[in-house]
């Protein structure tokens, strides 16, 4: 932008560059799309981000120990038997008892569970598309390409071990957005 008008003058940096041009504005604005999207998308599921975490790890990987699940994704034991009532509540998931330990139960996907669970994917990715709309579809696997490369070595630096921690201690930054 190299305008002289007002409001071109309000974006450009203290060397005539444009916010537009930073990284991190550029990442922020996204980022914040993105998670405004996905909330939408994830709306009614019992938890949100963390019951729908739940949800596609018990369908993907398998019954688990809720232990072990909570373990997983990081979820403080308290917290994840509330989510668990709730998400079974819902008919979404089952405590099965655990044929090698009698004391701990098994979190299992309902039928109910992996229908909701195709219908929030099929709902994300329309989330995914509406964020990267300017993109064509060779552009979008590129983008993914390298923002997955980029992240790999973020990630090598400073590991994040759940996505949902990472939002929610972000959210707190974005709010003043």
């Amino acid at each position: 932008m190299t305008s002289s008008s007002p409001e071109a003058s309000t974006t450009q940096g203290a060397r005539g560059t444009s916010v537009e041009a930073d990284l991190g504005w550029a990442l922020g604005v996204v980022f914040r799309r993105y998670v405004k999207q996905s909330a939408l998308a994830l709306e009614g599921v019992p938890g949100g981000p963390r019951g729908y975490q739940v949800l596609a790890t018990a369908n993907v990987e398998g019954p688990k120990r809720q232990l072990d699940l909570a373990a997983q994704l990081e979820i403080d034991r308290t917290v994840m038997t509330y989510l668990l009532d709730d998400l079974e509540k819902a008919g979404l998931v089952q405590r099965q008892p655990d044929p090698a330990d009698r004391r701990a139960r098994l979190i299992v996907a309902t039928p109910k569970g992996v229908e909701l669970l195709c219908d929030l994917e099929r709902r994300l990715r329309a989330t995914e598309d509406e964020v990267m709309g300017g993109l064509d579809d060779g552009e979008r696997l590129i983008f993914r390409m390298l923002l997955q490369r980029v992240a790999r070595q973020a990630n090598a630096v400073d590991p994040v071990h759940n996505a949902c921690t990472l939002v929610e201690q972000d959210d707190v930054g974005l709010s003043d957005s």
